[in-house]
């Protein structure tokens, strides 16, 4: 079922929230609720979350990815040769941001492109930066300290590496990707400062910003887009987002009752959640790509984002490789679904 005929997809679901867990794709067996309509699964390989695991841990071991840097660097180096071994076509995308008090600071955007001839394309996207404060953590002695980020930056990249990995190895897909890493999410505005600040929502997302101003001078585009954020933490599931339901509410609903369907339902509840300044703001704003976010919302804790998020507990310990494989699973079939017609 492709995504331009998603319109029949909501169709094809309405008066029905509920699909019977049809497994074709990965490992999983559990079920959500039956007595309604199917989607109907094409073949897909299999998403490795122990793969994507140890790619968060390798972004961790290189230390916090804090713009400017040489541990952020070393790992983009490590993240633009990771997409070339795989066989893809990458541009580095260099420039110069002012984070929240004015400093100017490099910010590298990493495009990783599969069939890149092919004008049909789809955008994959995460940011690859960690956030240079623990400013939501409980001891407010780390409230100064950069996190590792293996949660809020390394989980999406690493999901992007392995959807890569296993597309090229399979060679069924001919739809073009565009793999965006994005720099420069995580330098928004420090709680400490948010009262000297009059709008905050533009201290954040300056890489995704820039990306997309790119590319709608340039005329790029995408039928759609999904951005991962937070895609790894203990006890996650991922509620729809407010501003993904704004703009790209089929690509949204498809995603998640597929997830139900090949067994993540736990996972992919049909549930709203908050509306999420983040980086597929400036895809759909400016690119005017539609495009959705996979975030986590937790109904209580320290934080709706989870109880590591801007904290020095946000560190691989605290991945749980069944969230990876329950995002990269849904994900990939997806694509397969989308390729097939």
């Amino acid at each position: 079922m492709n995504i331009l005929s998603i319109s029949s997809f909501l169709k094809h679901i309405a008066g029905s929230l509920a699909v019977v867990a049809l497994a074709s794709c990965g490992s999983s067996t559990g079920r959500s609720q039956s007595g309604a309509d199917t989607i109907p699964m094409q073949p897909c390989p299999v998403f490795c979350a122990d793969s994507a695991m140890s790619d968060i841990e390798v972004q961790c071991s290189y230390g916090p990815r804090v713009l400017g840097t040489d541990e952020a660097k070393y790992c983009g180096d490590w993240i633009v040769q990771k997409f070339r071994n795989l066989g893809l076509e990458v541009e580095e995308q260099t420039t110069t941001v002012a984070v929240y008090n004015g400093t100017q600071l490099p910010a590298r955007n990493i495009i990783a492109r599969l069939n890149p001839d092919n004008i049909d394309r789809i955008l994959l996207c995460a940011h690859w930066d960690s956030r240079p404060w623990a400013d939501n953590d409980l001891d407010e002695n780390n409230h100064r300290t950069p996190i590792l980020g293996a949660n809020d930056g390394a989980s999406g990249v690493a999901v992007l590496l392995e959807l890569a990995r296993v597309i090229q190895q399979d060679k069924t897909i001919k739809t073009g990707i565009d793999f965006v890493c994005f720099d420069a999410e995580d330098y928004g505005f420090p709680q400490w400062a948010q009262d000297d600040i009059e709008d905050t929502e533009s201290t954040w997302c300056l890489g995704s910003r820039y990306w997309a101003e790119q590319a709608a001078a340039n005329g790029d585009s995408a039928r759609f887009g999904i951005l991962l954020d937070m895609v790894g933490g203990l006890g996650s599931s991922f509620a729809m987002e407010g501003f993904s339901k704004q703009y790209a509410e089929p690509v949204a609903q498809m995603l998640w009752h597929i997830g139900r369907q090949i067994g993540y339902s736990s996972y992919f509840p049909l549930n709203d959640g908050g509306y999420i300044t983040d980086d597929h703001l400036p895809v759909n704003r400016i690119a005017r790509v539609p495009c959705i976010d996979v975030i986590p919302h937790f109904a209580s804790g320290p934080s709706s984002f989870g109880p590591t998020w801007h904290t020095v507990n946000d560190t691989p310990a605290n991945i749980d490789p069944a969230v990876l494989e329950a995002v990269g699973q849904t994900v990939l079939q997806m694509l397969y679904n989308d390729n097939a017609e």
